[in-house]
């Protein structure tokens, strides 16, 4: 069955955006008419504009105002309805999908055998690992705090050890321990393979998002 898509809600937009600063060491997000900025300062990665609802008025403004290569935008919106309403300059990217979940109170999940869960804070932003035996990572993940919610990021799984389940203990221990933390709420923004596991794992759909890049001024 096909899931409803709604509006993005602003505040939810906001509170992954306010977590994802404090899980990348960004500056804090500015607030614009149009929805966020954040003055990441990377290369090839150097401010991004979040826009939970992208008109074709704010993307005329965006695209005419903004020239610096490398600037993105994060569109709360799939790629069909912003991409043609971008400049040729503007790449578009893979889909991406933010999804939410309410955080209850789970037990702690099991680890396979062969490896040991690792699980550290730092800065604000909780990283769980799964280690194997020689001490490599096999599948990580973080989480940030921001209010009561958590923005996951960075969770992935080495090639060499996929399909073993380990993707689901990550999310796991994210879930537990953020709850543990006092978060209620999880979101994130997932790729359109992660989207399938988090499904599964009870995460809805808030939004698709589109995200392009500045190529050239």
């Amino acid at each position: 069955m096909m899931e409803v898509l709604k509006t993005a809600h602003p505040a939810t937009v906001r509170a992954w955006v306010n977590g994802w600063v404090i899980s990348r060491n960004a500056p804090k997000p500015v607030r614009e008419p149009w929805g966020l900025r954040v003055d990441v300062g990377l290369p090839g990665h150097v401010a991004r504009h979040v826009v939970p609802t992208p008109t074709p008025e704010i993307l005329r403004h965006l695209t005419a105002a903004l020239t610096t290569p490398g600037t993105w935008l994060k569109l709360c919106a799939p790629a069909e309805a912003v991409a043609p309403l971008l400049p040729p300059r503007w790449a578009v990217k893979d889909r991406e999908f933010m999804m939410t979940a309410p955080l209850p109170r789970i037990p702690s999940p099991q680890i396979p055998s062969g490896y040991t869960l690792a699980v550290t804070t730092r800065a604000g932003v909780t990283v769980a690992r799964l280690l194997t035996a020689a001490g490599e990572v096999a599948a990580r993940g973080q989480f940030a705090v921001a209010g009561t919610t958590a923005t996951v990021d960075q969770v992935e799984t080495a090639a060499d050890h996929r399909r073993r389940g380990l993707g689901t203990v990550i999310m796991r221990t994210l879930e537990r321990t953020a709850a543990s933390m006092g978060a209620q709420t999880g979101i994130l923004v997932a790729t359109a393979e992660g989207q399938a596991l988090y499904r599964t794992l009870g995460w809805t759909l808030h939004t698709p998002m589109t995200a392009a890049v500045l190529t050239s001024a």
